[in-house]
């Protein structure tokens, strides 16, 4: 499987893939306004995680490496899981790619895939309250803003807010029909 942009590549995550997943869940510009560092063995078990073989009918992220076609660069991850009739989308890209597009470039081209390939049409995202970066992704992507959840999430003994986001393409969907 991959999936291409004009920029792009995404493919799915592999064992050679460690390091950099590590290095996506440690550092600090990256996860500040995502999660607190979690331990080793916490990262390994997400990393084991994604590595199984995703089908829609699995309850296994789908976890694709984001990287540059032209350089080769490896430049962040996307995916999605599928829970209780939504695929929830996540996505986390390397600091020095920020406010590049590649997050909206990314994102874009995994929903138009899901929709035509495997006509999934309800999409969510919940983003920590001041993650700005990640909610001008969702909104260029065509999410909404479906609710705020107060002091929801603690990221280093503060609470914030969840901003709850969905996308149904199902009417554009049905109408390609």
């Amino acid at each position: 499987m991959k999936i291409e942009t004009k920029r792009l590549e995404l493919v799915p995550i592999s064992e050679n893939d460690w390091s950099f997943f590590l290095r996506l869940h440690t550092e600090k510009k990256i996860i500040s306004l995502c999660f607190d560092e979690p331990s080793i063995e916490v990262i390994k078990a997400k990393f084991e995680s994604r590595l199984v073989t995703w089908d829609p009918s699995s309850d296994a992220w789908l976890c694709l490496v984001i990287s540059d076609k032209l350089s080769g660069d490896t430049i962040g991850v996307t995916g999605f899981v599928i829970q209780d009739g939504f695929a929830e989308v996540g996505y986390l890209l390397l600091p020095e790619f920020h406010g590049k597009q590649y997050g909206t470039e990314s994102l874009s081209a995994l929903l138009e895939w899901a929709v035509t390939t495997h006509k999934i049409t309800n999409y969510k995202a919940v983003v920590t309250e001041g993650n700005l970066g990640s909610e001008r992704v969702l909104v260029k992507c065509g999410f909404q803003l479906e609710s705020i959840v107060p002091e929801a999430y603690e990221i280093s003994g503060k609470l914030y807010a969840d901003h709850v986001y969905h996308r149904d393409n199902k009417v554009m969907y049905d109408s390609r029909i």
